[in-house]
């Protein structure tokens, strides 16, 4: 898991790595953060202490959503991707299939 730490020394990475490593361990933490909202959410008796919880996650979403905007501002292979995959209508699953005539 990301989260655990690297993989490799710190000294042998390229510094567009280790920037590139932070910003998706942030990815992971904040969505990791808006599951444990929403979980705790759908849980609570209390509607105040629910408010907050959901409150919380939408703040998380917001915080996650920073981190694919600097991946593809600063990685071609990741704009491409992300710009391939994202808010287009249609199936999902399929598109690359079909983009590359493997389908």
């Amino acid at each position: 898991m990301s989260s655990e730490g690297l993989h490799v020394a710190r000294e042998t990475l390229k510094p567009r790595t280790l920037l590139q490593h932070y910003a998706i361990t942030s990815l992971v933490e904040e969505l990791e953060a808006v599951d444990w909202y929403r979980q705790r959410a759908d849980d609570c008796e209390d509607e105040d202490l629910r408010a907050i919880l959901l409150h919380n996650a939408r703040e998380a979403l917001e915080h996650a959503a920073m981190a694919p905007e600097w991946l593809h501002r600063r990685d071609a292979e990741t704009d491409r991707n992300l710009r391939e995959k994202r808010f287009r209508a249609g199936a999902i699953k399929g598109r690359e299939e079909k983009a590359t005539g493997k389908a």
